[in-house]
C-alpha cells in the first residue's frame, strides 16, 4: 500500500452520498478547510463552495477530501515546504508533478477514480503524466473558474483528473451540463499531426510515436512555441493576484515560491504589452498550424517523473515546454498514458483539438486509450 502522507489535506469527517472525487485544495469547498497550498490559509474554512464543485455535488458527486498541491498553484512539483511533497505512488521517491499533484496522487494510489484538478501552465497534465493517469483541460472558461483560487486569471483552467479517459469525460458532463459530446466510431476518421516528438527523451518518444502510429492518417507538423517573452503577461497577472497578500506575509511564502513572486512584481508595463501582442501572434500562428487538421498529437513531457530532490525554478520551463502553450491559446488538451519509458516510468501523449472541440479529443482518447490497452 503507497503512503498517503503529503497526498490529503482535508477529509470530510462525514462524506455526503454520491461518488467519491477529490477535489485540488485551490478550490473552495463550503465547511472544509481550504489552504490554496499555502500556511496563510491553513485556517481558512470557506462558506460557499467552488461553481465546480457545486456543479458536480449537484450531479451527485461526493467530495472525497481536498487534495495537497504546490503553494498556490505556482509550480510544477507539488514540494509543499507546508504540508509536504505529494508523493508519486507509483514511483517512490519520484515527483508526482504539480501543482495538481495530490489529485493525480490520489488517483494513482487507488483512492478515488476521479478528481479535480486546475492547469495553467500544465498542471492537470504535468502530474497526470508522472502519475500514470490521464488528465484533462478544457477549452478556456468552458469549466467556471468561481471560487478557485487564480494562478494567472488568463491562462487558468478547472479540469477533471481520472483513471480512464471515460472518467474524464463523465466529470465533464457533470462540470458542463450540456456539453457536446462527439461520436467516433475510428481513429481513421481523423487528419492528424504530430509534433516535438525529437525534443522528447528516447524512450518517451518511442512510446509517443508508437501511440502516433494508432492513427491511419497523420503527417508531422512544424507547430511553433510561444516566444518566451509571452510568459511576461503570465507573471504580470501572478502578481496582480498577490499584489495585496505578498507585502504583509512574504515570509509566510516558502522561498521557492517567494523569489518567482518577486520576479513577477518586476515585469514592466512595456513588457506586458509586448507579451500581449506576441500572445496574439501565437495564436494566429497556430490556428494557421493546425489548418486541415483535427488533432494535435505531443508527447505530454519530455521526460519521466524525476527524483523528489530536484529544484523546481531549475526544471520548470524544461517541464511545462509542452504543456504551456495550450493555456496560452486555451485549447483543450488531454494527457493519456502510453507505455513504459526510462526506468520502466510512464510516458504520456497528448492530444490536442481546437478551441470548443472538447468533444472531440475525448472521443479520440477513448478510442487511442482502448487500443493502447489492448
Amino acid at each position: 500500500m503507497p503512503s498517503l502522507a503529503g497526498i490529503w489535506l482535508a477529509r470530510p469527517e462525514r462524506p455526503r452520498p454520491g461518488v467519491p472525487v477529490a477535489v485540488k485544495d485551490l478550490l473552495d469547498t463550503a465547511g472544509l478547510t481550504t489552504t490554496y497550498g499555502s500556511i496563510i490559509f491553513a485556517d481558512h474554512v470557506p462558506v460557499e463552495s467552488a461553481e465546480a464543485v457545486v456543479r458536480l455535488e449537484a450531479a451527485g458527486y461526493s467530495v472525497a477530501g481536498k487534495t495537497n498541491l504546490h503553494e498556490f498553484a505556482y509550480g510544477v512539483t507539488s514540494q509543499n515546504a507546508h504540508f509536504g511533497t505529494v508523493p508519486n505512488p507509483i514511483a517512490p521517491g519520484r515527483l508526482a508533478g504539480g501543482s495538481s499533484g495530490g489529485s493525480a496522487a490520489a488517483i494513482a494510489a487507488g483512492e478515488v477514480a476521479l478528481a479535480l484538478g486546475s492547469d495553467s501552465g500544465g498542471s492537470i497534465r504535468i502530474p497526470a503524466a508522472w502519475c500514470g493517469i490521464v488528465g484533462f483541460k478544457p477549452t478556456y472558461g468552458l469549466v467556471p473558474e468561481r471560487g478557485c483560487f487564480p494562478l494567472a486569471p488568463s491562462y487558468d483552467h478547472v479540469g477533471p483528473m481520472a483513471s480512464s479517459v471515460a472518467g474524464c469525460a463523465e466529470l465533464m458532463e457533470a462540470l458542463v451540463p450540456g456539453v457536446e459530446q462527439a461520436t467516433l466510431e475510428s481513429l481513421e476518421e481523423l487528419e492528424v499531426g504530430v509534433a516535438w516528438a525529437e525534443h522528447a527523451d528516447p524512450l518517451v518518444r518511442e512510446r509517443v510515436e508508437a501511440a502516433a502510429a494508432y492513427f491511419p492518417r497523420t503527417r508531422p507538423v512544424d507547430f511553433p512555441f510561444p516566444d518566451p517573452e509571452e510568459n511576461q503577461l503570465f507573471a504580470r497577472e501572478v502578481a496582480d493576484v498577490h499584489r495585496a497578500l505578498f507585502p504583509e506575509h512574504a515570509d509566510e511564502y516558502d522561498e521557492r515560491v517567494r523569489t518567482k513572486i518577486e520576479r513577477c512584481f518586476e515585469v514592466t508595463d512595456a513588457e506586458v504589452r509586448t507579451a500581449e501582442r506576441l500572445r496574439e501572434e501565437y495564436r494566429e500562428r497556430a490556428a494557421g498550424a493546425l489548418d486541415g487538421l483535427d488533432l494535435l498529437v505531443t508527447p505530454t513531457l519530455a521526460f519521466v517523473a524525476p527524483w523528489d530532490d530536484v529544484d523546481e525554478r531549475e526544471v520548470r520551463r524544461s517541464v511545462i515546454h509542452f504543456t504551456y502553450p495550450f493555456d496560452v491559446l486555451g485549447w483543450p488538451a488531454l494527457a493519456l498514458p502510453c507505455g513504459p519509458a526510462e526506468d520502466g516510468l510512464p510516458a504520456s501523449v497528448q492530444l490536442v483539438g481546437a478551441a470548443g472541440d472538447d468533444g472531440g479529443v475525448l472521443a479520440a482518447g477513448r478510442l487511442l486509450e482502448a487500443a493502447i490497452v489492448a
